[in-house]
């Protein structure tokens, strides 16, 4: 008897033993092709901010494989994997197949529900790093440059500190756009001036020929923020108060009227401080006056009077300003501004060999004029062939700004700003700005004689505009 009950009491202690073995084995941040992830186990990244496993949100049966902050009391999920595709049961499997991906299956059901869909690995390994990033790589190999997949290159609904994005960010329902981020310049996003390096955030942008992507770290490690887009659309920072234990919103977008996509139109700027809020640039008016007048500005502007290339034109610079959609634009970085402007002067084509790397129609013979020193420059231009150059800018604006960014089509979803943004030259037809642009802001283009013409011309407008007020 004494033996069947130590028996009895042997068999219930190893297996108690082993599955607090099992429970260990899979409390590690790595699993091999022998390895498996099944539905109530997790990967523990190695200083244990994350973890990896099976969850059901709010009130849903579904199952879903992802990854949440460990040490946040609140559940917070970063990433999803099967997103499109949940389990209905509670016999999942997240292991690492044949070819070297991460597959989840139904058991009960032997189907695939999701895979990462990278190359072949000859001895990979699966690994939930302390940034939440899940990646796939050689288990020998342990360079970030190296790895297979990783889940940072998929992102869901969340931003974490390191991860890639994209230059100029968009927010879209569907297809439709509904917020714009602005290009990178240098320092922060255009159109989100309130956000820049500080005492907790980095903020980078890389662009190469391999890669383009935004990232931000955290100066100190303790502090714990996530960038999100919600169910409603909206993009939102979060920082987490440990004292209060709850998720701060730090800060959203789109917040205001003005951070609607395309909310003036075409040449419209959108300026939160003025009633209405839209405004067509200088030489541009409404295309429906009457929406305009009842607020809606989303038709945009049009030109005054069309341009004439060989009258001339002018660059007008707008100041403090949001820089417009990037997608009919190129841009140089290797360039100066002095340099941007040189892309519009006649030039033989072997002296145009350090701008090889610049196309498009602005390249088509150009006349110019040299900038003005002062701040609010105009700068007059003769176009032979075509008018295609629409504005350009810095597209970097640290020490004093660099790069060369020209947009070749409308200008859309410009935002003019009371503290941040930058400058930005837009073409505007020369007959709308003889007249209430000061002789020492104007520069000609039409040769001496017509300089003289028209230096003679704005004299004896001036005399008799001084006659007539002394009068």
């Amino acid at each position: 008897m004494r033996k069947v009950i130590a028996l009895h009491s042997y068999t219930i202690l190893c297996s108690i033993l082993l599955i607090f073995l099992s429970n260990i084995s899979i409390a590690v941040d790595t699993i091999t092709p022998t390895q498996t992830v099944r539905d109530g186990e997790m990967l523990v990244s190695s200083g244990e901010r994350f973890e990896l496993g099976f969850f059901s949100p709010g009130n849903s049966k579904n199952r879903y494989v992802g990854i949440w902050y460990k040490q946040i009391t609140i559940p917070t999920v970063v990433w999803v994997a099967n997103r499109d595709n949940p389990l209905t049961n509670s016999s999942g499997i997240l292991r690492i197949g044949d070819e070297g991906n991460l597959i989840l299956l139904n058991e009960a059901e032997a189907s695939v529900m999701w895979w990462s869909n990278q190359s072949k690995a000859d001895n990979p390994v699966a690994q939930l790093l302390d940034s939440g990033n899940l990646v796939i790589r050689e288990a020998n190999d342990e360079d970030p440059q190296n790895y297979l997949w990783q889940s940072f290159d998929h992102p869901t609904d969340t931003l974490l500190p390191d991860p890639h994005g994209f230059p100029e960010a968009f927010l879209l329902n569907r297809l439709v756009r509904q917020y714009r981020s602005g290009p990178w310049d240098g320092i922060g996003f255009s159109g989100v001036p309130e956000i820049k390096p500080s005492s907790i955030f980095n903020f980078s942008f890389t662009s190469n020929q391999e890669e383009v992507y935004y990232s931000f770290s955290l100066k100190n490690e303790s502090f714990v923020s996530r960038l999100m887009v919600n169910h409603s659309g909206q993009l939102q920072r979060y920082t987490w108060l440990e004292t209060d234990r709850f998720w701060n919103l730090f800060w959203l977008a789109p917040k205001d009227q003005c951070d609607n996509y395309r909310e003036c139109g075409a040449y419209g700027i959108c300026d939160m401080n003025a009633s209405p809020v839209c405004k067509c640039v200088k030489g541009f008016e409404p295309k429906n006056p009457d929406d305009w007048y009842l607020r809606d500005g989303s038709g945009g502007c049009i030109k005054k009077s069309e341009f004439d290339c060989e009258k001339g034109y002018w660059f007008l610079t707008l100041k403090g300003m949001k820089l417009p959609d990037t997608s009919l634009s190129f841009a140089d970085k290797s360039m100066t501004l002095k340099e941007c402007e040189a892309l519009s002067r006649i030039q033989p084509k072997n002296e145009l060999a350090h701008f090889s790397n610049v196309t498009g129609s602005c390249m088509s013979r150009l006349d110019a004029c040299s900038f003005s020193s002062r701040p609010h420059s105009i700068v007059a231009y003769r176009d032979k062939k075509n008018c295609s150059c629409t504005a350009y800018a810095n597209s970097d604006i640290t020490g004093g700004g660099t790069g060369c960014l020209i947009w070749t089509g409308d200008l859309m979803d410009l935002w003019e700003y009371t503290e941040g943004g930058q400058d930005l030259y837009v073409r505007v037809a020369a007959s709308e700005l003889v007249d209430s642009t000061p002789l020492a802001e104007l520069v000609s283009c039409w040769g001496q004689e017509k300089e003289r013409q028209l230096f003679n011309s704005v004299s004896l407008i001036g005399g008799l505009i001084w006659y007539l007020n002394a009068v």
